[in-house]
């Protein structure tokens, strides 16, 4: 399975639950997820996507499981959180239909390639990340 890494840093946004949608989300270019509850609403994006609105956890670098991936595969994204977990890396997952896609923070990512690397995992970086 091949872990590739996506360019840019990115960031966790949290607003109110009915915030609206903060309008410079809808110019964002490039990955976008956002997930409404009855208790939050919650963009993870460029880090540069919003400002001054809601609350942000930035330092992200975002990971893309390559896929397609079926509905029916077990496990995938335990396989790669588990060696994440044993070399004390913590995570923040993202689902599409097509994907998953895994964020960790910037100060981890040699860390984290190298831990993915070691339990099998083909890791495509950038030329931040080797």
């Amino acid at each position: 399975m091949r872990i590739i890494a996506k360019d840019g840093d990115y960031s966790v946004y949290r607003f109110e639950a009915d915030a609206p949608l903060p309008e410079e989300l809808s110019r964002t270019a490039g990955f976008l997820s956002v997930t409404r509850t009855d208790r939050e609403l919650s963009a993870v994006c460029a880090s540069d996507a919003v400002h001054g609105a809601g609350t942000e956890e930035g330092g992200w670098t975002l990971w893309e499981v390559e896929g397609p991936l079926d509905f029916g595969m077990i496990g995938v994204l335990s396989s790669i959180t588990v060696p994440l977990a044993a070399a004390g890396i913590s995570v923040f997952a993202v689902s599409t239909y097509d994907t998953d896609y895994i964020l960790w923070k910037l100060d981890k990512a040699a860390a984290a390639v190298r831990a993915l690397r070691a339990a099998g995992f083909e890791v495509e970086g950038s030329a931040r990340f080797p």
